[in-house]
């Protein structure tokens, strides 16, 4: 599905999506096929979902939305690390 088929099938929801197909272009990430896993009413049930699918399958590339939202935007962030104990 594309994020204009999602707002359609849900109105005013958060959901949680896997990109199927997506790119990087100037540091963001295009998604132009998703499929939704779930959707909620609140942002912090989708959090829940979310932890539970990264942990089981850290590889996905999983994301929530707001449906309200007409544009997504995506910016990606270099990953720099976790300080560990001193």
């Amino acid at each position: 599905m594309n994020w204009s088929e999602i707002r359609e099938q849900y109105p005013s929801r958060w959901v949680l999506v896997e990109a199927i197909s997506a790119t990087s272009r100037e540091s963001k990430r295009d998604i132009e096929e998703m499929s939704v896993l779930a959707e909620f009413e609140e942002t912090k049930q989708a959090w829940q979902s979310y932890k539970k699918h990264h942990l089981s399958e850290p590889t996905r590339e999983l994301y929530i939305f707001f449906t309200g939202n007409e544009f997504l935007e995506v910016i990606e962030q270099p990953f720099i690390g976790i300080r560990g104990l001193q």
